[in-house]
């Protein structure tokens, strides 16, 4: 890209690697260069927490703010009601309120440790688009905004042509959902001054149509600007694990396995995510992207701690990397590595070690913990497991005993 921004913000989406479209660079760049631009992402509250996949647009609100702007995070609380149809196969399944209040309330917790929700002038908002779509009045919303919307226009758009184009079925209630995402960012410039939204490219028609909203009803001009569609080196979506997804909340995935994946990151993506998901200056990303052999490896624990640090503090990516270093260069048990408790009635007369890999989460059924141990990917305190008829009684729990999965997946087993 030859366009050479004045704005800071501008310069870290370009040079950091978050920007793939935007809709007008040289308005949004002078706007940026003359104030400081509220922007808003929206999160629907579809599970408690967020996860990886998430975390480019939450460094992105993150870089807005520390360059002197107003980040809003919008949460989906009517939008969930509805279910984003986006490049999915099928429709999401419908949540209830109190199901949508408690995901909100578990999302929360991450954006603090980005954010910083003071009153300053760019002290970031937290808002629910409930305020506005719980109260709708169907035949006023569609006589004031539906009529802005041309069906035409609408079936264009990729997300909704590649699912017609499969002959899968789009029910009614998810060809409205972008009508109301375009109505949040009409809402949120009436009320907030929001002149940015920002978000995957996959949104990128539904930006659009809020830009093109809130030109015809208020005649403001507004902005879109989308981050590129993440996938691993080896084409795997972002945020996906072999365990499935790495959450952000710390209930819901460990610190400690939370460093372990970014630690696992494939050499070719190291310099890539240093860039996007730390605050390292870009020259030292590109120099420790471009080490070869063992010294990546330095390179990818220095990913793992900066990220960490980020979301759960200095101290937990401090014991994260001591509980690997242990883990794997001295064999040791790790005082950090996720911890199965049982009781002694859970424990009864035995349980198999089968069960015992299910619970850990090192496999996702007895089927796959079977499959594991078959094909010798399977330990038990660190020797190989080669029995899935094996059942651990209260003598062999008599110290914690650690079941690990291939060389990089650990879990402790201990009685209460």
């Amino acid at each position: 890209m030859t366009y050479h921004p004045k704005s800071e913000f501008m310069s870290v989406m370009i040079s950091r690697g978050f920007l793939a479209d935007c809709t007008d660079y040289q308005a949004l760049d002078d706007a940026l260069s003359n104030g400081v631009v509220p922007a808003y992402i929206g999160f629907d509250a579809t599970a408690k927490s967020l996860h990886v996949g998430s975390l480019i647009q939450i460094m992105m609100l993150r870089w807005l703010q520390k360059t002197g702007h107003k980040p809003i995070t919008l949460m989906g609380g009517g939008t969930t009601k509805v279910g984003d149809p986006s490049f999915r196969a099928d429709e999401r399944p419908l949540l209830g309120p109190e199901q949508i209040d408690a995901n909100i309330a578990g999302i929360k917790q991450v954006f603090s440790a980005y954010l910083d929700y003071s009153d300053a002038p760019n002290g970031a908002l937290m808002i629910n688009n409930a305020e506005w779509l719980d109260g709708l009045n169907y035949l006023d919303f569609l006589r004031d905004i539906g009529r802005h919307f041309s069906i035409n226009r609408m079936l264009s758009f990729e997300s909704v042509k590649s699912r017609l184009d499969r002959e899968q079925s789009l029910s009614f209630l998810e060809f409205n959902y972008m009508i109301l995402q375009a109505y949040d960012f009409l809402e949120l410039n009436r009320r907030y001054g929001c002149l940015l939204q920002m978000g995957g490219s996959d949104q990128w028609g539904n930006i659009v149509n809020g830009i093109d909203l809130t030109r015809r009803v208020l005649d403001h001009q507004i902005f879109g600007l989308t981050s590129p569609l993440l996938t691993t080196s080896d084409g795997k979506k972002m945020g996906k694990s072999q365990s499935g997804a790495v959450w952000l909340n710390p209930d819901m995935l460990s610190p400690y396995e939370f460093w372990q994946f970014w630690r696992n990151t494939t050499d070719a993506d190291t310099g890539r995510f240093l860039k996007l998901y730390t605050e390292l200056p870009v020259e030292e990303c590109d120099r420790l992207g471009a080490l070869e052999g063992s010294e990546i490896n330095a390179a990818k624990i220095i990913l793992a701690n900066e990220v960490t640090t980020l979301l759960h503090g200095a101290d937990a990516a401090k014991a994260a990397e001591a509980t690997a270093r242990e883990v794997f260069e001295r064999g040791g048990i790790g005082d950090d590595l996720p911890t199965v408790t049982l009781t002694a009635d859970e424990l009864g007369d035995g349980i198999s070690v089968v069960q015992l890999f299910v619970r850990a989460g090192l496999a996702k059924s007895g089927k796959d913990a079977k499959r594991l141990i078959g094909e010798n990917g399977a330990r038990l305190n660190d020797a190989p497991l080669d029995n899935p008829g094996l059942i651990i009684d209260a003598a062999a729990l008599a110290n914690p005993i650690k079941l690990s999965a291939g060389k990089k997946r650990h879990a402790l087993v201990q009685l209460d």
